[in-house]
């Protein structure tokens, strides 16, 4: 499960950056309109409640205001990339015997 969790989130990573600069190389950011796009508006709003939703999680696991602050600007500036590769980090510092289950907890100090 670890390995399949690693290659998804690694995955989408990868996948993320690449389209993002993809995207940018095309339209810069500076230059998207969301004007008259009640579809683009629903997805923004859908995709920021879902990275406030990730970062309690993340708010929950962290111990240092300082690392809740880092993350959350994190995930409010890069979204899904910053999330991918916040639990690739995670599964990562998992121990060799400590189970996925382990993400769902608290971190100890």
């Amino acid at each position: 499960m670890k390995l399949f969790l690693k290659g998804l989130f690694g995955f989408i990573f990868l996948f993320m950056v690449a389209m993002t600069v993809r995207t940018s190389l095309q339209v810069p950011i500076w230059h998207a309109s969301f004007a008259g796009n009640p579809w683009a508006w629903a997805t923004l709003y859908d995709a920021y409640f879902g990275f406030i939703t990730f970062f309690c999680w993340v708010a929950w696991r962290e111990r240092s205001l300082s690392s809740k602050i880092l993350w959350f600007i994190l995930i409010v500036a890069l979204g899904n990339i910053a999330m991918s590769f916040y639990v690739l980090l995670q599964l990562f510092a998992l121990k060799p015997a400590e189970p996925v289950g382990a993400l769902l907890q608290k971190k100890v100090a």
